[in-house]
Formats: C-alpha cells, sequence, structure tokens
C-alpha cells in the first residue's frame, strides 16, 4: 500500500528514503533505523485519525524539524502525504494533496488498520479475557481470546491454524482452549504421544511465537499493513522458513488462492539464518547503514555487485561478514568489489 517514504532529521533517519514492496524484510545493527520506521507508519497512522491540517503540502517555514514524505501504489497513486514538525521531538502536521480528492477517505480508512507486533511470550502464555474481537494485540497477550474467538466465529480458519500448528509441531496433536475462570480462556497443547496437556506457560517460546504467527498468517480478515519486530526471536533457525511463509501468506494471497487483498509486511530481524531465506528475493530485503548517529536505507536488489556476491556465499554468512554492510560501526569499506568471503 505504501510505495516509498522520505525521511528527513526523524530520529536516526536525517536524510534517506525507501521503496517498500508487500514483503519487506529489514536488517540492520542496533540504533539503525528499522524501528524509527515502523514508529513513522504508527506515527502517520495515529495523525491520519485527525482533522487535515489546512496548510497545503510543503508549505510554510515551520516545517524547520522531521519530515516524513509518503507516496503510494495504486489506486491511491494520486495521493501525497507530508508529517513535519517544528522540533526535533515532534513531529505531529499532516498535510495531504489527494486526486481524485476522495482518495484520501479510502486510503484513511485502511490506515487505521496498521498494527505492530513485538510478541512477549509471558503475555501470551497468560490467561486472557473472552472477547468477541478476534484481533490480537501488540505483544500476543490475548492470544488464548483470539484462537477461542477465531474457533467460534470462524470455524474453518481456527481448523486451518491448528492443522498447520501440529504439521509445524508434530510433537503436538491438537490446541486446547480450556476455561480459566473469571471470564478468561487459557491456551493449552495436547501431546501427541501420551495425550498429557501442555498449559502455555509450559510452551516454549518458539511454540508460543509461531502460534502467533499462525493466527496473523490465518487471519480471515487482516489488516491492511503489519508491523513484526524481530520476527526471528525464539524460533529455531530451522524453523524460520515457515515463519516467513507464514506472513507471505499475508503479502501474496494469489499464491495461495486466497481472495483477498494483500497485505504490505514489514518485519525487522537481526538473524543471518532468517534473512538466508531470501537469497531468491532480494528484492524484499532492506539492508539499515549506520554511519555514527545517521541511518540510511538501501535495498539489496539495488546492488550493482548483487550477481556477483550470490556466487560468493550465502546472504547470511556476507551480512555477518560485514560484506553487505547493515553491521554496527567499524572500519568496513562496503562499496562493491571492496570486500570478498575467502573460500
Amino acid at each position: 500500500m505504501i510505495a516509498s517514504i522520505q525521511f528527513r532529521h526523524f530520529k536516526a533517519l536525517r536524510a534517506t528514503g525507501l521503496q517498500l514492496q508487500p514483503f519487506n524484510l529489514i536488517i540492520g545493527p542496533n540504533g539503525s533505523g528499522k524501528s524509527s520506521l515502523i514508529q513513522a507508519i504508527l506515527r502517520f497512522r495515529n495523525l491520519a485519525q485527525l482533522p487535515l491540517s489546512s496548510e497545503p503540502p510543503g508549505a510554510g517555514a515551520a516545517c524547520t524539524g522531521p519530515e516524513l514524505v509518503f507516496k503510494f501504489i495504486p489506486p491511491f497513486d494520486g495521493v501525497e502525504a507530508h508529517l513535519c514538525g517544528v522540533s526535533e521531538s515532534r513531529c505531529d502536521q499532516l498535510n495531504v494533496s489527494s486526486s481524485p480528492p476522495g482518495a484520501w477517505d479510502e486510503l484513511r480508512s485502511k490506515l487505521m488498520d496498521v498494527r505492530v507486533y513485538l510478541f512477549d511470550h509471558y503475555a501470551m502464555a497468560m490467561p486472557s479475557p473472552r472477547s468477541g474481537d478476534a484481533e490480537l494485540i501488540t505483544n500476543g497477550g490475548n492470544l488464548a481470546a483470539v484462537l477461542a474467538a477465531r474457533r467460534e466465529s470462524n470455524p474453518d480458519a481456527y481448523a486451518a491454524i491448528e492443522s498447520e500448528a501440529v504439521r509445524l509441531m508434530p510433537e503436538f496433536s491438537r490446541i486446547e482452549l480450556r476455561d480459566a475462570g473469571n471470564g478468561k480462556v487459557e491456551l493449552a497443547m495436547v501431546l501427541r504421544e501420551d495425550g498429557d496437556v501442555i498449559p502455555a506457560d509450559g510452551l516454549s517460546q518458539g511454540n508460543l511465537y509461531l502460534l502467533g504467527l499462525l493466527v496473523l498468517g490465518y487471519d480471515p480478515a487482516p489488516p491492511a499493513i503489519v508491523c513484526i519486530e524481530d520476527l526471528d526471536r525464539g524460533i529455531h533457525p530451522r524453523m524460520l522458513r515457515q515463519a516467513r511463509d507464514l506472513l507471505y501468506r499475508l503479502s501474496y494471497p494469489d499464491a495461495f488462492s486466497l481472495h483477498r487483498e494483500a497485505v504490505q509486511v514489514i518485519a525487522t530481524t537481526h538473524s543471518p539464518y532468517l534473512l538466508d531465506q531470501f537469497r531468491d528475493h532480494p528484492e524484499e530485503v532492506v539492508i539499515a547503514h549506520k554511519r555514527g548517529r545517521a541511518a540510511t536505507f538501501e535495498r539489496l536488489i539495488d546492488r550493482p555487485d548483487l550477481n556477483e556476491l550470490l556466487q560468493e556465499g550465502s546472504l547470511g554468512e556476507m551480512w555477518y561478514a560485514g560484506i553487505l554492510g547493515g553491521v554496527p560501526d567499524e572500519e568496513i569499506d562496503i562499496r562493491p568489489g571492496k570486500v570478498r568471503i575467502e573460500p
């Protein structure tokens, strides 16, 4: 949905831009702007709920602080949004140009569906209040309630989640949802071998995170944009392809025979093993470079030496070695042809 974002003086993103794809994996060191990208999208969502400024986009000298420019894919390519502020800590004015005029109203309704996730396995293991709202909250803390609501409102979607869960975690035979009293429901899983019931607080971090990704990937009515921080966290390297594919269901519905609009996914990672899953999709990889206090974005597909690099080793190896950049500040020359992995 978002075609591109230009950044000026927004946190570490001093002067850079980024073109976005349906799926985007952002790699880079701490403090390189990965979270700032997601925060920019959240800031836009929050400001979009308010009345628009009467100033035309880009007008006035008041925009002396952070500035963000959003452009969009068809049918919203006639819309351009400018966010700006008067100081380093403020970016609270939104100006929009829209052609046709009604396009902004339709786009605005979709922006209300931006969702950001940073899973917390402790919160996910807790019983949660039953609710007819089947939408996962930011930390996944209502996982049990979402599964229970999904089972009631859309049994086919719930059955698909359970079927895929036991395929990915074959030690289990099914998901169990139990009444926890006081209007709450708790999650458990049943062991295949002996039928023992493992409560959620006995499940691993990776088990819970995979269940969270399953809920997102098999959402029958997903949000327009999904952002996930630290996608790899808690998941075994051999399961990372499956984690990626769960989110591909959102971004590429046609490939899974799903008849709905694509969801734009933005995920961050520090895992070279997850990066390795994108060797055949370099257009989906964004490298966040940090130099001092400033950060910039570079799409992997834009590197002129990409084909040569792909012959030298895995993406994860090259990232770890510093060849791709996107590593903590070191005296590493990331210009094409300057660094090689020795065989």
